[in-house]
């Protein structure tokens, strides 16, 4: 296990970014339900053990919605998805309770059955091979902008049923929404609202010609009595944007990096892809999950009564933050936690979350993970770090755990054709 400063180190600050696990293990040990103000001025309770983390995951009494946060109108602006608000996009999933959210929730669990997860995989292969086509011959890569980043926009936006010529805009748009501090000011909140304005007009267009694809699922569910009003249908078409494509890049480029630091591990996977065998990389993919997964804090929930969680009184409206990144490290339910462990069993990860907000895109998730690390262990077999581990940057943000960057060289898969 990794040494548990003397003091509780500073949190949210770029050092924390890189490598907030000994932070976490400190509250665990010392403050597992902490009150904490957040660089944006909000505070919030950081929930940081397993136990405490899963119960507080599916207690119906800890709120998704908004309106139920005590603090003043101004900070409410502050918790949620940037640009979501202004642009009349926060009746999704992830900010509402029962009935309504079982209700959307329904309309939606059609498009990530096993059958239609399963029906998918080819296309997620081609969309794999064509992105590492485009560098494979050149010897280096940026894998988060040239490999981690267009796979699951493409994919999402292939399962949504946005049109192939429209993809790049929705590239260019998710782009600006996960740079978050990193791009022009008030550029993520103008993102948001361009693609809400897209996806009503496309929503329009679709009502006239139907496909077998989501939007044109959520339009009829509306048509055939299940109320599904243009917000609600816009606001569930960005969330499973949204949701589908960031997780998946970190997911991606966490566990690529991840593997590339531990040699050992990363050989016996490639060794078990050798032979044809599927049963290490799937487990693999979880324990990535576990290890540094993509989530670092699970979005956000409000108390609408008063809780305690770990022997810690909660009031009615402060908002609740359980910390994915620390209970997935708690060593009371994870042997060697701080190990990376590719044929982990015992792995009941929270990385996709608990209860009734468990991530829906998850088994899609999956999937594009396991193609994607298959492929580039398989067709690029000597990827490594173009630079020091040290120098990378990892993304600011309270939500999302992601690299900025990850270059890597390897040898010309032309070459090893030869």
């Amino acid at each position: 296990m990794s040494d548990v400063p003397d003091v509780m180190p500073e949190l949210f600050t770029w050092q924390f970014a890189g490598d907030p696990y000994p932070a976490y293990a400190w509250l665990r040990e010392h403050a597992p339900v902490r009150w904490t103000v957040l660089p944006s001025g909000v505070g919030a309770w950081l929930v940081t053990r397993y136990a405490d983390a899963r119960e507080a995951l599916a207690d119906g009494r800890l709120s998704k919605n908004p309106v139920h946060h005590a603090g003043e109108a101004g900070a409410r602006g502050k918790t949620g998805i940037p640009g979501e608000r202004s642009a009349d996009l926060m009746t999704h999933l992830l900010n509402i309770d029962p009935p309504d959210h079982t209700r959307l929730r329904r309309l939606v669990s059609k498009a990530f059955t096993p059958r239609r997860v399963a029906e998918f995989a080819p296309r997620v292969r081609e969309l794999t091979d064509r992105f590492v086509d485009g560098f494979e011959g050149q010897g280096e890569a940026e894998l988060i902008h040239d490999f981690a980043f267009p796979l699951p926009i493409h994919a999402i936006c292939d399962l949504l049923g946005v049109p192939a010529e429209d993809q790049d805009d929705f590239r260019d748009w998710a782009g600006m929404m996960i740079r978050h501090g990193g791009g022009p000011r008030g550029g993520v909140a103008r993102a948001v609202k361009r693609m809400r304005a897209y996806l009503v007009e496309l929503i329009h267009r679709k009502r006239g010609d139907l496909a077998d694809d989501l939007i044109s699922g959520l339009i009829r569910a509306s048509d055939h009595g299940e109320h599904l009003t243009e917000n609600e249908a816009a606001a569930m078409a960005f969330i499973l944007l949204f949701a589908g494509f960031e997780t998946t890049v970190n997911l991606i480029g966490n566990g690529v990096h991840t593997l590339l630091r531990h040699p050992e591990q990363r050989a016996a996977l490639q060794d078990s892809l050798a032979r044809g065998e599927s049963a290490l990389l799937e487990t693999a993919v979880e324990e990535l999950l576990r290890h540094d997964g993509p989530v670092e804090l699970a979005t956000w929930r409000y108390a609408t009564c008063p809780l305690t969680i770990g022997g810690q009184r909660i009031a009615v409206g402060d908002p609740v933050l359980v910390v994915l990144a620390a209970a997935d490290r708690d060593p009371a339910r994870f042997a060697a936690p701080d190990t990376v462990d590719l044929a982990r069993r015992d792995n009941p990860h929270l990385g996709y979350g608990h209860g009734i907000h468990y991530c829906l895109g998850a088994p899609l998730a999956r999937l594009e993970a396991r193609t994607a690390l298959a492929t580039l262990l398989t067709r690029l077999p000597d990827l490594r770090l173009a630079v020091d581990p040290g120098e990378l940057r990892w993304r600011g943000g309270l939500i999302m755990r992601g690299l900025r960057t990850l270059p890597v060289v390897f040898t010309p898969e032309t070459a090893h054709r030869r």
